[in-house]
């Protein structure tokens, strides 16, 4: 893997090198898996239905108005995106379109031509305009955060769209790769309306064909695809299962051909099976507590650095992870280019810390707080631990667990029903992207709604203007401060990939986001 940074055209991503991954992963353990590596195969074999374990049903299969970053999986076998990233180091390349900055506050999209969405609208420059005014102003978008430096959109030739900017957006190629770039078909979002969640279409190489919730999803190819260098299968069968172990069993007895994001529990059980292959590497998946800094005990900032204290860390990495990952200090992991290491000293693991801030604030003997969880048996795991740990100073977990997509929607949408969530932060391709979709005032992962401090606000915008790199460090940096002085999250670790499939497959390439792309995916004879 490459850590470095290409000139031209865009943002860097982050990555561990092989090496690194190799070195930390240790020698005994790293020689049983295939660390960031693509599988040996020959020319990619079109044909035959890939079947994969996923184990969260989808919020949503419209891109602008879903709420789980466990949609990607399925987002990226139906919509192209304006821009993609680079695999290993997520920096941006040309997706749909190519783009330029003829000054700071300009962006000129040019779309390639013969881009046909699966319903046959052409995906043009009106269509293009129609998605990106769509996730600026539509009442039902999450992904108005993304696009908070857009001023106007304009059709200015049949294939090329001028954005004027706000204030210059450096990060806004990288934003143009994730839900903010997935094109959507405006015929069928004229037609189908908020039905558009349920029977999505896009552009991508397969079109939706079935939805059955908690169950199945089904995409098959879309004939009319404008590439020829991927979309390699006929069709892709998503099974629903919530249990990991269950996902895995599916794919080991040949039911299945992939499971993703797999706990490092379940080795010895892929170790057992001589027909799977073991993917894995470092992902920028971390696992935390989402706070609602709006309510009650959580809206003291002592309250939430005395949670900070109270939480271990790397006890939680080798209970829970079995010693896979990385403790998590912030929303970055040591690897990526604009970690702080300082800032990763504000909360060393100190239960009497804890205790003293929270009878400081008025909590002598603690609170009970209301938190959201998840019904598989390894986010079950990881809640009774971080009971374990924050009851013993104090702060009693009180869990309504239930699926990804409700508990999720229940606690970031109009109900807010929790003051907490153990949950994941999934990664995005540019840091300024996490934390203005966490920490912005009126971002949907924000889930109180609360401006800490107006430089906070300030240092969103300032972070994504520059594209000189040590100063887009400097300014990510004192985010990073002022997010973690304030404690406006409980970050606890980074996951590392674990993507298990059948021999069969071949092509399958692991991501420093962790979810999977299917797209250069084919299956042996």
């Amino acid at each position: 893997m490459s850590s470095g940074r290409k000139s031209g055209l865009g943002l860097p991503g982050a990555a561990m090198t092989r090496r690194e991954w190799l070195m930390m992963m240790g020698a005994g353990t790293a020689a049983a898996l295939v660390p960031g590596a693509v599988l040996a195969q020959g020319a990619p074999r079109r044909g035959g239905t890939l079947r994969v374990s996923a184990f969260a049903n989808p919020s949503s299969l419209d891109p602008a108005t879903g709420g789980a970053g466990s949609d990607h999986t399925f987002l990226w076998t139906i919509y192209d995106t304006l821009v993609e990233w680079d695999y290993e180091t997520l920096e941006p390349r040309p997706g749909m379109a190519q783009w330029k900055y003829p000054d700071p506050t300009t962006m000129v999209l040019t779309i390639s031509p013969g881009i046909l969405f699966h319903d046959g609208t052409a995906c043009d420059a009106e269509a293009v305009k129609f998605n990106l005014d769509r996730g600026r102003e539509d009442q039902r978008s999450n992904i108005k955060a993304d696009l908070s430096s857009v001023d106007s959109v304009a059709v200015t030739g049949p294939l090329e769209v001028t954005v004027k900017l706000k204030r210059p957006d450096s990060a806004l190629p990288a934003i143009l790769s994730d839900r903010a770039g997935m094109m959507v078909s405006p015929t069928a979002v004229g037609k189908l309306g908020n039905e558009h969640d349920r029977k999505g279409v896009g552009a991508g190489p397969w079109k939706l064909v079935g939805w059955a919730d908690n169950q199945s999803i089904s995409v098959v190819r879309h004939d009319k695809y404008w590439r020829d260098d991927r979309g390699f299968v006929d069709g892709i069968e998503f099974s629903i299962m919530t249990e990991r172990a269950t996902g895995l069993r599916s794919v080991v007895a040949g039911q299945n051909d992939l499971a993703y994001q797999l706990p490092p529990r379940l080795k010895p059980l892929i170790d057992r099976s001589n027909d799977v292959e073991l993917i894995t590497g470092p992902t920028l998946y971390c696992r935390q507590i989402y706070l609602n800094l709006s309510r009650g005990p959580l809206a003291d900032v002592r309250v939430r650095r005395a949670m900070n204290f109270a939480i271990d860390r790397e006890a939680f990495v080798k209970v829970a992870q079995s010693g896979y990952g990385e403790p998590a200090h912030m929303n970055l992991p040591s690897s990526h280019w604009a970690y702080d290491p300082e800032v990763a000293k504000l909360y060393p693991h100190d239960p009497d810390k804890a205790r003293a801030l929270l009878a400081e604030a008025g909590f002598k003997d603690g609170f009970d707080l209301t938190i959201g969880g998840y019904t598989d048996a390894d986010s079950v795991r990881r809640g009774e631990i971080l009971m374990d740990q924050l009851g013993k100073v104090g702060v009693r977990l009180k869990f309504t667990n239930g699926t990804v997509a409700e508990i999720s929607a229940q606690y970031f949408g109009k109900e807010k029903k929790f003051d907490a969530l153990v949950s994941a932060w999934t990664g995005r391709p540019d840091p300024a992207m996490s934390y203005g979709l966490m920490y912005g005032k009126d971002a949907y992962f924000n889930a109180g709604r609360v401006e800490v401090s107006a430089e906070l606000t300030e240092l969103l915008a300032k972070s994504r203007e520059s594209e000189d790199m040590a100063v887009r460090k400097e300014v990510l940096s004192r985010l990073q401060r002022i997010v973690m002085e304030q404690a406006m999250v409980l970050p606890v670790a980074f996951d590392a990939e674990m993507t298990v499939v059948r021999k069969t497959v071949k092509g399958y390439r692991p991501n420093l986001i962790g979810k999977p792309k299917y797209e250069f995916v084919s299956l042996a004879q």
